[in-house]
């Protein structure tokens, strides 16, 4: 082999190198995006939960007058 064929093969070596690597993150980035997904939908699911238990256990107190008065 001559040199510029041992850099031409380096060369194509480390493209196809670099391809997988970005095909993996590609695909590691698609899997963090599903997992956000379903973080966001519990965790608008457990908002709403709460603001309901919220709404339902504070109930206004009665106006009363003291003892004292």
């Amino acid at each position: 082999m001559t040199s510029d064929e041992t850099r031409m093969t380096a060369i194509e070596e480390t493209i196809a190198h670099q391809a997988r690597v970005i095909e993996d993150l590609s695909q590691q980035l698609a899997d963090q995006w599903k997992i956000m997904d379903q973080v966001r939908t519990k965790l608008d699911r457990l908002t709403e939960r709460f603001l309901t238990l919220e709404e339902t256990s504070l109930e206004a107190p009665s106006i009363t007058r003291p003892p004292h008065y």
